[in-house]
């Protein structure tokens, strides 16, 4: 059987090339008839559309970063799945790269990718940034960036958070309805953009209750085990709280190992909320009150921005703000 380059299909369909390659892109700016003639012309001739070649032409990868703290968090693995669903309706390939909250790791990786490896990029920042000056220099290279949940505010780029102020006023509401006084604050990173605004949260909620607000009561904490387990287990051990609102699903779980090792009961001594997106928080014993944010739409909702500035139409809303929800389980029941 005779195979045809694009050349020759165009001339046997007596079109552009231009035409024809825009129906194996997936443009919208053509004909679904004109488009179904080539795709059927194309099979017929054996012709197979070269992206590499095309991809080298416009200067493209196809292919897009996702930068991200961790993925063993499972708030993190639904985004990343939302994020690829978009890729791949748009014909794009996903590269992760993991900082393990470490912003020399996340200054390294976004380097290397601004120099030319993928066509644009979606982050979620590290919990140590302090330095942002770094974004702001290659951001004049013109490889977009959208952000996701943990955001650096004096970075102006697309943003997709949840309203982490009002689901922490909620949650720690939450804890004064089930008959806590003392309820503590864990955070790591309590500077940080994300951890400031849940604790403004949880701070308002105290002082619209009537309940004054100690600093002793605001632990910051790391994102090693085996030092949140000591940090937790002294504080406990000496404040005696009986509530725990925990900023990160890793401080909940370090709480309930805590709380086992030194006979603090769940939730008779001690109440507990945690933002979290654990599937298997009602198995947990006791099952964990989580606040859950919608990770999926995140994902998606970031690469779809992400998507339109590549394709020249920035989103007019440049900040999207999606609502968590307040799911209670034992381990904040009234006892």
């Amino acid at each position: 059987m005779e195979r045809v380059d694009i050349k020759r299909l165009a001339e046997k369909l007596n079109l552009s090339t231009s035409t024809v390659s825009r129906a194996f892109r997936g443009n919208s700016d053509i004909n679904p008839e004109t488009k179904a003639r080539i795709l059927s012309a194309a099979k017929e001739f054996n012709y197979q559309p070269n992206h590499h070649a095309s991809n080298l032409r416009d200067k493209r990868s196809n292919t897009i970063a996702i930068i991200v703290p961790e993925i063993a968090n499972n708030f993190f693995s639904q985004a990343i799945h939302g994020i690829e669903r978009v890729a791949r309706e748009k014909d794009y390939y996903t590269l992760i790269y993991l900082t393990d909250d470490d912003y020399d790791k996340e200054v390294m990786f976004v380097e290397k990718l601004y120099n030319g490896r993928v066509d644009g990029i979606i982050m979620s920042a590290s919990g140590e940034a302090n330095d942002h000056r770094y974004l702001k220099t290659a951001g004049t290279r013109q490889i977009p960036l959208v952000f996701f949940d943990r955001v650096y505010d004096d970075i102006d780029v697309p943003k997709v958070t949840t309203d982490d102020y009002a689901s922490a006023f909620s949650a720690t509401r939450h804890l004064i309805e089930a008959g806590c006084k003392k309820i503590a604050f864990l955070v790591i990173n309590k500077s940080m953009s994300i951890g400031n605004i849940r604790m403004q949260g949880y701070r308002d909620a105290l002082q619209d209750a009537g309940i004054p607000f100690q600093e002793q009561l605001v632990v910051d904490c790391s994102n090693d085990y085996d030092k949140n387990y000591q940090i937790l287990t002294d504080f406990l051990v000496h404040e005696r709280p009986d509530g725990l609102f925990t900023a990160v699903e890793r401080l909940a779980i370090s709480s309930y190992y805590v709380c086992h090792d030194q006979g603090i009961n769940i939730p008779k001594d001690v109440k507990v909320v945690s933002f979290s997106s654990l599937e298997i928080a009602s198995l947990l014993n006791p099952a964990l009150s989580t606040i859950t944010q919608p990770a999926y739409d995140l994902g998606t909702h970031a690469a779809e921005m992400l998507f339109k500035v590549l394709e020249g139409t920035p989103p007019q809303n440049n900040h999207i703000i999606l609502g968590s929800k307040l799911i209670p389980r034992y381990s904040s029941a009234k006892v």
